[in-house]
């Protein structure tokens, strides 16, 4: 079905609420979307579908390229997009620390499953998953050591300076940011400051570290709070960083229309990637994704691996 496959990395740039809609419980009245069997954050396919379409929309008048790359919008029975996202799933997330101002948190598990994914869309990687027992930690920096200890919001870990490490966190910042200037202290961050935890205290930390933010109508006529508007949102952390998988396929066309000049899978995801005369390109590119975007939420950057970009 699908003959092209690339791997797109999101670094968040600022607090970013991609919500379910809806509260399930607790004291948070707008949670961000999580996965059912891990509880951690992710994005639907559907929202990075649509956000990036939205964002090649704003950019050009002319709808039909539009619509022969991710589908018609009015009659979706015509003939199906030629592209296709994956839910976005995390890779590292900022936890704060004694020194260093912040880490980027990793785990066996989120490591595993990008990992699985790079092979997938066959893009080697020569790196080796560590294992790792609870309160146990891996490190490659030793300066972010305070005592011996790992300190992590409240809590020590048991820190282990480990070089083996190092080839991930080399990767991650050759491939995962963006190689321009304005991103060269955060790859260099990212490359020193990336700590592998265990499964459960990374579980810890993208539960009770995530941006929570109350928010409260103001009356116009008294510009004091008007009662019972206070509410509670969630937002992922800026310099969090997740992964889609961005699958093409050649282009669909609605039954007795004719096939020439088709698109084929490459031409459509080099499209998307690179850009064209009509749009951006997107790789590199800063998108809006999820929810209040007037307020400077969901704005990520798209960091793109495989074919010749890899």
């Amino acid at each position: 079905m699908f003959q092209e496959t690339r791997i797109a990395f999101l670094y968040c740039v600022s607090p970013v609420h991609m919500g379910t809609g809806t509260a399930v419980g607790g004291l948070i009245d707008n949670p961000i979307q999580r996965e059912r069997h891990t509880d951690y954050p992710m994005m639907a396919g559907s929202g990075i579908k649509g956000a990036i379409r939205h964002d090649y929309w704003a950019q050009h008048e002319d709808r039909k390229l539009l619509n022969r790359l991710f589908g018609p919008e009015n009659d979706a029975s015509d003939h199906a997009g030629a592209l296709s996202f994956s839910d976005g799933q995390l890779v590292a997330f900022p936890v704060r620390c004694a020194k260093a101002g912040f880490v980027y948190a990793t785990s066996p598990l989120l490591l595993a499953r990008l990992k699985r994914q790079l092979a997938l869309a066959n893009i080697p990687v020569d790196w080796t998953i560590p294992n790792l027992e609870s309160g146990k930690s891996q490190i490659l920096n030793p300066d972010l050591m305070t005592d011996n200890k790992l300190a992590l919001e409240a809590y020590e870990l048991e820190p282990k300076v480990e070089q083996a490490f190092k080839p991930i966190a080399d990767w991650f910042a050759a491939n995962a940011l963006p190689v321009v200037e304005s991103f060269a202290y955060f790859r260099e961050k990212l490359a020193n400051d990336l700590v592998l935890l265990s499964d459960d205290e990374l579980h810890y930390f993208v539960v009770n570290s995530t941006v929570v933010e109350p928010h409260v109508r103001i009356d116009d006529i008294s510009g004091t709070a008007d009662g019972g508007a206070l509410f509670y949102t969630e937002n992922l952390p800026p310099e969090s960083l997740l992964f889609t998988v961005i699958m093409a396929s050649q282009e669909r066309y609605k039954r007795g229309d004719s096939a020439e000049n088709r698109l084929d899978a490459t031409q459509i995801i080099n499209t998307l990637i690179d850009g064209d005369d009509n749009w951006q390109a997107l790789q590199g590119r800063m998108v809006q994704f999820g929810g209040d975007a007037t307020t400077g939420r969901g704005q990520i950057v798209c960091s793109i691996v495989g074919g010749k970009n890899d």
